[in-house]
This record gives structure tokens, C-alpha cells and sequence, in this order.
């Protein structure tokens, strides 16, 4: 395969942008070379010229946005645990680490915000399953190095159990890219700050349930007698 390197212009740069939009809109698996090519008008026989073939233009995509999150994603990481050097992580903190470099994306691409965090969820729901080894290799490290934190920050949860929330909130999160048209319910849509900030909290709650104990109020009064 040739080496990915991002077009500033050209043909090249407008198939790229061409197939970002479609994988935004229907999928990686439902978006075809003659999709890409018949919405920029040029022959199909461009996607293997200028890429190598469809998996070489879908592994610049995902590379081209999937790169600045994960790294990111570690730099943040590694602030939160000098700042708590020697002590339990915080949370919250670190589940903002993992969500927060989404937002930073939009700024920095020419796709429509919509589409833009559509797909951010289609690429983190790949997780970079047969893509290139060196594409593979990243979303491993990123996914360990979270999964270790969370480990830390939830002491008390069992390594099985903790897996199994990890991958819950993970397939929220790109349930929320993907279809956060469903959050407007006949109103406006709440920007994505609002809707991560819900998320975080969330997703906070999932992952520390069972894991801090209270005992509940005493109740007095007429009211003892039924859980409202």
C-alpha cells in the first residue's frame, strides 16, 4: 500500500473529502469506490491511483482524524496522572480525557459539525479492526493505556467486570456521535459540549456503580411508608 500522506489540494484531496462525507453519512461498509468517485465526477479507476485501493482511502480517513484524538487522548492522560501522582485517579476526569478530544475535531475540519462527530462515531466504532498495523497498534495502546487508568481510578472492581463497562460506555459514546439527532426530541439539538458533559456523568455513574456503599436516610413522618 502507498504511504498515507493528507493532500492540501488537488484530486487527490477532493476524493478524500468526497469520502469523508459519504462514510459520514452511510457507513464505512455501505460506501463504495464509484460512490466516491461519481460524487466528485472522476473515473473510479482515481481511488487506486492516488490511494492504492478503497481500505488505503478508508485508512487515510480514519488516520486523518483518529491520529490527533488518540494523541490527545494520552497527552491528557498523562497530566491527570502527574497530577495525581501517588493517589486513586479521578474519574470524571479521566473519562473527560477520553471524551474531549472529540470537540477539538470540529474546529479543524470542513465537514458540517453533524457530520463531522457521525464520523468520529463510525471510526471509534471500528477501533481499528483491519486497518493498517501501525493504525491497529495505536487504538490498542490508547485502549490499554485508558483501560489501566480506569483500573486505578475503580480499584474495587473486578478486571472482568470493568472490561464490560469500559465496552458499555464506549459503545454509548458512538451511539451518541452517531445518532445525536435523537437527543433534539422536536427541539433544538444541544450542542455537543452540553451532550458530552451529560455523557461524562453518566458514564461516571456506570462505571462506579456497586463500588461506594450508604446507608439510606431513615425516613419519618407518614411519608415512611412509601418509596416515593
Amino acid at each position: 500500500m502507498r504511504e498515507l500522506t493528507l493532500p492540501e489540494s488537488g484530486p487527490k484531496r477532493k476524493l478524500l473529502d468526497a469520502a469523508e462525507q459519504l462514510f459520514a453519512e452511510k457507513g464505512f461498509e455501505a460506501v463504495s469506490v464509484r460512490d466516491v468517485t461519481q460524487l466528485v465526477k472522476m473515473n473510479a479507476a482515481a481511488v487506486n491511483y492516488h490511494f492504492g485501493s478503497r481500505e488505503g482511502m478508508m485508512s487515510l480517513v480514519i488516520m486523518r482524524y483518529a491520529n490527533p484524538v488518540n494523541e490527545e487522548r494520552l497527552a491528557r492522560l498523562e497530566s491527570i496522572e502527574r497530577k495525581w501522582a501517588g493517589k486513586g485517579l479521578a474519574l470524571e476526569e479521566i473519562i473527560d480525557a477520553f471524551v474531549r478530544p472529540l470537540l477539538g475535531q470540529a474546529r479543524k475540519s470542513d465537514l458540517p459539525e453533524r457530520l463531522l462527530y457521525k464520523l468520529l462515531g463510525r471510526i471509534f466504532a471500528e477501533n481499528g479492526d483491519g486497518l493498517l498495523p501501525a493504525f491497529e497498534e495505536q487504538f490498542r495502546h490508547t485502549s490499554d493505556r485508558f483501560a489501566r487508568a480506569f483500573g486505578k481510578a475503580l480499584s474495587t472492581v473486578p478486571a472482568e467486570e470493568l472490561a464490560a463497562r469500559i465496552h458499555f460506555m464506549t459503545g454509548g459514546l458512538v451511539h451518541l456521535l452517531t445518532h445525536q439527532e435523537m437527543l433534539a426530541n422536536g427541539a433544538a439539538l444541544p450542542n455537543m459540549e452540553a451532550s458530552l458533559g451529560r455523557f461524562i456523568r453518566f458514564a461516571a455513574a456506570g462505571l462506579r456503580e456497586g463500588t461506594e456503599t450508604s446507608e439510606a436516610p431513615v425516613k419519618k413522618g407518614p411519608q415512611a411508608m412509601f418509596d416515593f
